[in-house]
């Protein structure tokens, strides 16, 4: 079962959030807040529909909004249940 990388986590918040943000999140900014990288609430959103949509990892709302930076939104995503699909 694969997991979801930082690379994988960049890719999908440069497709949610545009790359002018996306290209401030790298391997060395894993415990930096999303606000500091300029990621709001919906895009962290967009980003957990799109991790489910390719990994098939449910993301529980109230869980992607308490996640504060990528380090944590990762561990969620990987520590998560899959779907069937």
């Amino acid at each position: 079962m694969a997991t979801v990388g930082i690379e994988d986590l960049r890719r999908i918040l440069v497709a949610c959030a545009g790359e002018e943000e996306g290209s401030r999140l790298g391997g060395d900014t894993l415990d930096t807040p999303f606000e500091e990288l300029g990621y709001d609430s919906l895009a962290l959103m967009e980003t957990a529909a799109a991790i489910q949509e390719e990994y098939g990892i449910v993301l529980p709302d109230e869980e992607v909004s308490e996640a504060r930076t990528p380090r944590s939104l990762l561990d969620l995503a990987n520590g998560a249940v899959r779907t069937g699909g």
